[in-house]
């Protein structure tokens, strides 16, 4: 109950933007401005939240997805004509990815790079499938694992997300092992009193450490190719 009240909070405040969401290449990019997003009342058929209606979780996590593909913010971050580095949303599917690859290819973007941060497993907390690294690449694109984001626990300290610090470099050495091409990690010379995400935050103090091991397992990948 908690994570689907959560859940439709959100769909209300990110509805507030415009947005002009297609999924495939070929649709236009012209649509007028009444054919992009619904609002959650349009989508659900209901108001969120009146007679204590709630709207059902896939259906939440459908229409968050949609909200991820927002061909005007992929056309004008191509335009700054620098990389685009996109993370994959916590409730896509790694193959959808292939619409922001087309997207950004499309509106002139020659280097872009999928970042992959976890998914969501409905109890507060992401879960990664290394399989998404592998099947992202096959989109011919650069690949990212975001190590730190990816193991925040959404509501997690109740008021605010919480996090696991003691699963980055396990979850970094395995995305290492599988082959990727390039990581991100949050740090902090003091997590625990950092302003945002600090429980997922790694100690400045130890990241030398941690890349050094996970550079070793990457050494190790490279001379089996």
């Amino acid at each position: 109950m908690r994570n689907t009240l959560r859940l439709t909070v959100l769909a209300l405040a990110v509805a507030a933007l415009s947005s002009g969401r297609m999924t495939a290449q070929s649709t236009s990019a012209k649509a007028p401005a009444d054919k992009g997003i619904q609002t959650p009342e349009q989508y659900f058929g209901f108001k969120i939240g009146a007679d204590g209606e709630l709207a059902r979780y896939p259906k939440i996590l459908e229409y968050f997805q949609f909200l991820a593909q927002q061909t005007d913010r992929l056309f004008a971050a191509a335009k700054t004509g620098k990389a685009v580095n996109v993370k994959k949303g916590q409730f896509m599917a790694p193959w959808d990815m292939q619409h922001v690859v087309q997207k950004l290819g499309s509106a002139g973007c020659k280097n872009v790079l999928l970042c992959e941060r976890g998914t969501f497993f409905g109890y507060g907390r992401l879960v990664n499938d290394m399989r998404a690294l592998i099947q992202m690449r096959e989109l011919g694109v650069p690949v990212v694992f975001d190590a730190t984001h990816s193991v925040q626990e959404p509501g997690g300290l109740g008021s605010a997300t919480g996090g696991n610090r003691a699963m980055v470099e396990p979850l970094a050495r395995a995305a290492t092992a599988i082959g990727i091409d390039g990581l991100f990690f949050e740090t902090h010379p003091d997590p625990d009193h950092a302003p945002s995400d600090g429980p997922n935050m790694l100690r400045l103090d130890d990241f030398p450490g941690v890349l050094k091991r996970i550079l070793q397992i990457r050494q190790t990948v490279e001379s089996l190719a």
